[in-house]
């Protein structure tokens, strides 16, 4: 009997010892495309297995104390290996990136999980955000490739999309949205994108008809992840242009990860290149993070922070720009005093806590602040004169101007001053009914406290006779009579607003996926409601809220083919953010109602095989209309609004997408679009608004040497048709509608890959690199005259005015050298 407790009490101890001995490894397994795989088969080394659900979820106990290997297969996708070395207890949250297997799936066109974009968004992979730089390295190179997005400024991350402006885009990190400075007038001063690439996870975009859980904007939503770590690493990048250094780590515990990276910027080879020549002194610099603690299963807490410092010094000395015609050429040159001293400091911190009720039910807290201080000072005297060119083919002084027409200068002056305070209280949750339904739901409080102090004017002189505004209607008839009325600057604004704005935000929507009589059929409905509320120093507005309906519905058909058919709408409001609110006087006007807009958008996706390589073909036809339109001008970068609700407007296009493996094993696509937008302003009838781009054709092209696969190339091309060019001050728009000319670029870059992660080397130096490698880029290849604005000139003999095209960079190289540890 003493010998059978032994056994029964060494068993107890040898089974608890067991139990003890096991560590977790969970997580989701993605695609490409940021969708859960099923049915992946997880097989660990010491014989352990499992395999994922149909959201994607796994979880696997394994042995602590010793190096397990852990194998991910699926049936379309590469196998995934990874060693795992844990602790007694440990839990680790890993999730994998699968990519589709090329040999594997050449009789299947496209994964079942990847081909179904029910929602309308387009997933661009973070590795090609790394890989393909520009000018302005970041999301925003890729986005100008995509159909009906412009961005006609290589200096600048701003972009606008099927007719909207620069206002009128979401951008969300890890679902928490992120702002931009106010003051920014030109694509010379703005610093780096908020999105860090060397952090990314995934990247997600929608040009219209987007889902009622994102914010209240006209046109657009950047929706970025965050990646969480699951190894140390370093990540390095070095140019002249400037560098990034990144970070990430994960504890051994498992329950801390974190990423950061720290970026820096000098313009100086791109500013250099330009018609104005002076002393610049461009540099921006930031720093960046997001970690996550994971308290339990259950609870996990993320922290993304910003701390971005920009400073732009500009001291012009001349500049010479020919314009005209060929028969009658024309050159303007201009000679400089003074300087420009520009400063923008943000800081931005966000705290996310994420609750597992269960595996239906998930609740998320998020709060955030955001300041940002921004200070533009300039004082610049331009003496101008507009002259004859010679022509004379070879003449030693070809270009140059023989003849003065005119003369004139012009004293700008600016102190303009910033300090805005955006405070984000949310809850936000979903609810898995089932497989096949998904509730969301969100509950947001944002309060905004601005302080602006806003004096510029413009003294412009003729001959020596200060040309007044036209809206003194006291006639000047100098020199033939004396003036004796005031001097008065040809503009002159002056401000001083603090502005709070009060918003309370809230959406619920509810999605499902099902089988329709053998098709697949996936439909989305919710609304936003949106009210604030605008007070301040002598200002008091009234409470407003608006409603916004939105639906989507997708159906695959059970053919042969692989197509789908997507429609979506809604109705979407902008209430006003600050800038909105303030007209061209710097006046604050608080019961500005918000701009509404009703969209429609019609899509199709084909998905098949060319040269037994898989393609997909998007097209997406649209129509907004809009009414309570807050009319705007745009300057360079700069939107300047009317804060008047006096228009109506529509937009319409068709947008074409053709995506694949042009060359195997790499991604490439060629994007055309057509865009039609007007504007009624005052019931005096439609003229083009802004932004209408009526053609946009854009290519991003991959390819390499196949006896030498490390020697690789990209290709970025960008066809615009021009945009109207804007008018003077004081002028009417409605006889200003001359456009600009065309935007032509071409981005080229070739790298060579020292090291690479796919290939074993013999070198020690070698082993302890992960990824090396060197490349040279040229910028505007074929060096075309890009133009973003005019600038306008008054003749004093002809008293017309000449539009100056305002000349973008010319052909710029570069050299990079990028290193992952």
């Amino acid at each position: 009997m003493k010998r059978l407790h032994f056994i029964i009490l060494a068993s107890l101890l040898l089974s608890l010892l067991s139990f003890s001995q096991t560590a977790i490894v969970r997580g989701v397994i993605l695609d490409e495309g940021n969708t859960p795989i099923e049915n992946v088969n997880i097989k660990a080394s010491t014989g352990e297995g499992t395999a994922t659900n149909s959201n994607g979820f796994y979880e696997l106990k394994i042995p602590y104390g010793v190096e397990i290997t852990v194998i991910f297969s699926h049936i379309s996708h590469e196998r995934v290996e990874q060693k795992f070395l844990l602790k007694n207890g440990q839990e680790l949250e890993y999730n994998p990136v699968m990519l589709l297997d090329v040999e594997q799936i050449a009789t299947v066109v496209i994964n079942t999980n990847t081909r179904l974009k029910v929602d309308g968004v387009t997933s661009i992979s973070p590795q090609m955000l790394r890989t393909i730089k520009g000018a302005q390295p970041g999301v925003e190179n890729i986005l100008k490739t995509l159909p009906g997005v412009n961005i006609s400024n290589e200096l600048s991350t701003q972009y606008s999309v099927r007719g909207g402006n620069f206002d009128e885009n979401l951008v969300y990190v890890n679902e928490i949205e992120v702002y931009r400075p106010f003051l920014i007038r030109s694509g010379n001063q703005e610093g780096l994108s908020f999105v860090n690439t060397d952090l990314v996870h995934n990247v997600d975009f929608s040009a219209g008809g987007f889902q009622a859980k994102y914010g209240d904007k006209l046109s657009s939503v950047l929706d970025i992840t965050y990646r969480n770590p699951v190894d140390f690493g370093i990540r390095a990048d070095l140019s002249l242009l400037g560098g990034s250094l990144s970070a990430e780590t994960v504890s051994k515990d498992g329950k801390f990860s974190g990423i950061a990276g720290v970026r820096y910027r000098d313009n100086s080879l791109l500013l250099n290149s330009l018609e104005t020549e002076g002393n610049v002194e461009p540099i921006f610099a930031d720093a960046q993070t997001f970690l996550t603690y994971r308290f339990s299963s259950k609870f996990h807490l993320n922290f993304l922070g910003n701390i971005s410092l920009n400073k732009y010094n500009f001291q012009p000395e001349n500049r010479q720009t020919n314009f005209g015609t060929i028969s009658d050429p024309v050159a303007l040159l201009v000679f400089y005093e003074g300087q420009e001293k520009d400063k923008y400091q943000t800081y931005f911190g966000a705290l996310k806590a994420n609750y597992f009720v269960n595996d239906d039910l998930t609740l998320k807290f998020i709060t955030s602040a955001y300041q940002t201080t921004e200070q533009e000072y300039f004082d610049i005297l331009a003496q101008y004169r507009l002259g004859e060119v010679n022509t004379s083919i070879g003449d030693e002084n070809l270009g140059e101007v023989e003849f003065s027409e005119g003369i004139g200068s012009q004293l700008t002056h600016a102190r303009n001053d910033l300090d805005a305070f955006i405070v984000n209280v949310e809850h936000r949750g979903d609810y898995k009914i089932d497989d096949e339904s998904t509730v969301e739901w969100s509950v947001k409080y944002t309060n905004e406290d601005i302080r602006d102090r806003l004096v510029e004017y413009e003294i412009i002189d003729s001959a020596g006779f200060s040309i007044r505004p036209p809206r003194f209607s006291q006639p000047n008839y100098q020199p033939y009579e004396s003036f004796s009325g005031p001097l008065t600057a040809f503009e002159n604004i002056r401000a001083l607003n603090r502005i709070t704005i009060n918003r309370f935000q809230a959406f619920a929507q509810y999605s499902k996926s099902t089988n329709w009589n053998g098709h697949d059929v996936f439909y989305n409905a919710g609304i936003r409601s949106h009210s604030w509320n605008v007070s301040g120093e002598g200002v008091s507005g009234k409470t407003q809220t608006v409603f916004s309906p939105r639906a989507q519905f997708t159906i695959k058909p059970n053919w042969e083919k692989d197509v789908l058919f997507r429609v979506a709408g809604g109705l979407y409001y902008q209430p006003p953010f600050y800038r909105e609110l303030r007209d061209s006087t710097g006046t604050v006007q608080p019961d500005v109602k918000a701009q509404k807009s009703y969209h429609l958008v019609l899509g199709n996706e084909q998905s098949f095989e060319i040269w037994d390589r898989p393609f997909k073909l998007v097209i997406e036809a649209y129509y907004k209309g809009m009414t309570d339109v807050n009319p705007y001008t745009l300057e360079n970068v700069r939107v300047r609004y009317s804060a008047k609700n006096n228009a109506k407007a529509y937009a319409y296009g068709l947008d074409f997408r053709l995506n694949g493996e042009f060359v195997p094993g790499t991604e490439s696509w060629f994007s055309f679009g057509y865009l039609k937008t007007e504007e009624n302003i005052d019931n005096r009838g439609y003229i083009a608004r802004p932004t209408d781009q009526r053609l946009k054709f854009g290519a991003l092209f991959q390819d390499y040497v196949p006896n030498m696969p490390d020697l690789k190339m990209y290709l970025n091309l960008v066809y615009n048709t021009g945009v109207p060019g804007g008018s003077p001050s004081y002028a009417d728009p409605y006889n200003y509608q001359i456009r600009l000319r065309d935007y032509r670029r071409a981005d080229l870059g070739i790298s060579y890959q020292i090291v690479n992660p796919e290939r074993t080397y013999d070198a020690k130096w070698k082993k302890s690199v992960k990824e090396l490698s060197i490349g040279f880029e040229i910028y505007n290849m074929f060096d075309n005259q890009n133009s973003i604005t005019n600038t306008w000139v008054r003749d004093v003999y002809s008293k017309s005015q000449y539009a100056i095209p305002n000349y973008l960079t010319p052909r710029v190289f570069n050299l990079r050298l990028s290193a992952r540890f």
